[in-house]
C-alpha cells in the first residue's frame, strides 16, 4: 500500500510540474513582447530609426531576418535573428618575438650568435559591432592590439579589411573602419545603458572559440561593477550569459534589440564561462567611440585631486551629517582645475552634476568620461557645510606619455615613464633601475612591425640609457635608425630598427 501511494504521488508531481511547464511555454511570450515593448533610445551612430529601414521579415518565417519593428517582436528568437546580423567576427595577425633559452641577458649583450630571429605571426579571432551604416565596428582594444592585420567577416560571409580609427586602452575600446565601402550593412542601435536594470534579461552575441554569430541569454547579475583589474577604467555590467574566449568585442543585447553593452572578459578559474562575464556600458563606449571617430584618440580630463574612500571613522571627522556616500579628497595639486576652483583638502564630494559620488571609482570615471574644457558641477561637504563649485577640467599637464612620428620606424608607438604603477602592471622589479614602459602599439604601424609589444621596457637607444620619456625623444631624434636594449619577461635583447 505504501509503495502504491509513494507511486501515485511521483505520478501526481511530474504530471503538475509537466502542466507548470506547459504553461509557463504559453505565457512566455505576452512576458517577452512586454519586455521588449518600444524604448527611446539614446542618441547613436546608428539610431533606431536607421534599424527601422530595414526591410521587414515575418519574424514567424524559420530562419528569417527578424528586422521588424521592435514592439512586432514576440520571442527571444526575433531579436537574435536581427541582431547577429550586426556582429562580426574579426580575426587579427600580430607579430610576436618569443624568448628563447639562450635570452636571459640583461644589461649585457649576450654571446654573438647565440640568439636567432625568433620573430613569429600569431593570429587571433574575437568578435565586434557593426555601429553605423558607413561600416564603423566597434570592438575591444585588447581583441586588434599590436595587429599587423585585421581582417572582419560579416554574418553574410562578406569579408573585409578593417582599418583601426582609434583605440583607447585604458577603457578598452576600440573603432575600426570596413575598408572597400560595403553595402547592405545593418548596424545596431545603442540604448541608454544607464536604464539597465538588475535581472533584466540580455543576449550575449559574438564568435566563442571561433563559433561566430553564437548567441547566449543571461541577465544582468549586476552593475558597476569596478577593481576587476582588466582595464584603467572599469563601470562593467556583469552578466550569467555564457561568455567564452573570442566573444571579446562582441554585443550584449537588450530585448529591444539595442546594445547595451561590449563584452569585454570573464572571470574564470578554468578559462572558460563559469557564469561571470564582464560587458563595457554602450554609454562608456560611445564617449570614447565618439571621440575617437572624430580625432584618433581618447583625451581626459583631469581634476588633480587624491581622493580615497569615506569610511565610516572618517565620516565622523569630516562630514558627520552626511549618512551616506561621498569621496574623500587628500590632496589638491597647485595650479590644478581643482585648486582653482578652491577645491580643498578634507573635502568631501558627494556629486558631480546629478550623479552620486559613492566611491573614488565612480568620481575618477566620472571626470575621465568628460573632455578638457568640460563643466562640472561639484557639490561638495566642507567642515559639514555644503557648498557648490564649478570646476573646468583641463588636459592633464605633460605625464610622460609620447608618440612617436620620428620616420625611425617606430611610428604608433607609445611609452611612459616607468613609474610604480607600471611597475606593477608589467611585473618590473627593481632589476630594471630605469627606462620607458611601451603602452601602446598601434595596429598596421611600423612599431607593430618591428615585434614590440606592449609591456616592453626600452631601456636604452642607441647605447644611451633612458631615465625618462624626454631621454627617449632625444635620443630618437639623433638619427633615423634606432638600436633599442629592450627589457621583456625577465631578460633584455637588442632591437634594430630601420
Amino acid at each position: 500500500m505504501n509503495k502504491q501511494i509513494r507511486l501515485i504521488r511521483i505520478v501526481t508531481a511530474i504530471a503538475a510540474a509537466t502542466a507548470a511547464f506547459a504553461a509557463w511555454r504559453f505565457d512566455a511570450a505576452p512576458l517577452l513582447r512586454a519586455q521588449a515593448a518600444p524604448a527611446a533610445s539614446a542618441p547613436a551612430v546608428a539610431s533606431a530609426q536607421e534599424a527601422r529601414k530595414v526591410p521587414a521579415i515575418s519574424p514567424t518565417a524559420p530562419g528569417a531576418l527578424a528586422a521588424s519593428e521592435p514592439s512586432s517582436w514576440s520571442t527571444i528568437s526575433d531579436v537574435s535573428e536581427r541582431a547577429v546580423q550586426s556582429v562580426v567576427n574579426i580575426s587579427t595577425t600580430r607579430m610576436v618575438r618569443h624568448e628563447t633559452e639562450q635570452e636571459g641577458w640583461l644589461f649585457r649583450r649576450p654571446p654573438a650568435g647565440s640568439r636567432g630571429d625568433n620573430v613569429q605571426r600569431e593570429h587571433s579571432l574575437g568578435s565586434g559591432v557593426l555601429i553605423g551604416a558607413q561600416g564603423l565596428v566597434l570592438t575591444n582594444n585588447h581583441v586588434i592590439e599590436g595587429a599587423s592585420a585585421i581582417q572582419v567577416k560579416l554574418a553574410d560571409g562578406r569579408e573585409f579589411a578593417g582599418k583601426l580609427v582609434g583605440a583607447d586602452k585604458r577603457s578598452d575600446v576600440a573603432v575600426l573602419q570596413l575598408e572597400g565601402n560595403p553595402t547592405g550593412l545593418l548596424p545596431l542601435p545603442l540604448a541608454d545603458s544607464d536604464k539597465l536594470r538588475l535581472g533584466e534579461v540580455v543576449l550575449a552575441i559574438g564568435s566563442p572559440l571561433g563559433l561566430a554569430q553564437s548567441v547566449s541569454m543571461g541577465i544582468v547579475s549586476a552593475k558597476g561593477r569596478a577593481d576587476v583589474h582588466i582595464a584603467d577604467y572599469e563601470d562593467f555590467i556583469q552578466t550569467d550569459a555564457a561568455i567564452n574566449p573570442g566573444n571579446s568585442g562582441g554585443a550584449l543585447v537588450n530585448l529591444h534589440g539595442e546594445l547595451v553593452g561590449i563584452n569585454t572578459a570573464i572571470a574564470s578559474m578554468s578559462g572558460g564561462n563559469q557564469g561571470i562575464g564582464f560587458a563595457i556600458p554602450s554609454n562608456m563606449a560611445r564617449t570614447v567611440m565618439d571621440s575617437l571617430v572624430k580625432s584618433g584618440h581618447f583625451t581626459r580630463g583631469w581634476l588633480g585631486v587624491g581622493i580615497q574612500d569615506l569610511t565610516i571613522d572618517l565620516r565622523k571627522e569630516f562630514s558627520p551629517s552626511l549618512a551616506a556616500g561621498g569621496v574623500l579628497v587628500t590632496s589638491v595639486e597647485i595650479g590644478s582645475p581643482a585648486d582653482k576652483a578652491g577645491l580643498k583638502r578634507g573635502d568631501v564630494v558627494t556629486r558631480i552634476g546629478d550623479q552620486a559620488m559613492d566611491s573614488p571609482r565612480r568620481l575618477r570615471n566620472c571626470v575621465g568620461m568628460h573632455p578638457p574644457g568640460a563643466a562640472l558641477a561639484l557639490a561638495i561637504v566642507r567642515e559639514n557645510k555644503a557648498l557648490q563649485v564649478t570646476v573646468t577640467l583641463a588636459e592633464a599637464p605633460d605625464a610622460g606619455v609620447a608618440r612617436t612620428s620620428l620616420g625611425a620606424g617606430l611610428d604608433g608607438l607609445s611609452v611612459r615613464p616607468l613609474d610604480r604603477d607600471l611597475r606593477q602592471r608589467f611585473g618590473v622589479g627593481s632589476q630594471v633601475p630605469a627606462g620607458v614602459a611601451v603602452t601602446e602599439v598601434a595596429p598596421d604601424s611600423p612599431a607593430a612591425a618591428s615585434g614590440l609589444q606592449v609591456g616592453d621596457i626600452i631601456l636604452e637607444v642607441n647605447r644611451r640609457p633612458l631615465s625618462d620619456v624626454n631621454d627617449f625623444q632625444k635620443a630618437l631624434k639623433s638619427g633615423k635608425a634606432a638600436l633599442l636594449l629592450v627589457y621583456r619577461d625577465g631578460g633584455a635583447f637588442f632591437l634594430a630598427i630601420r
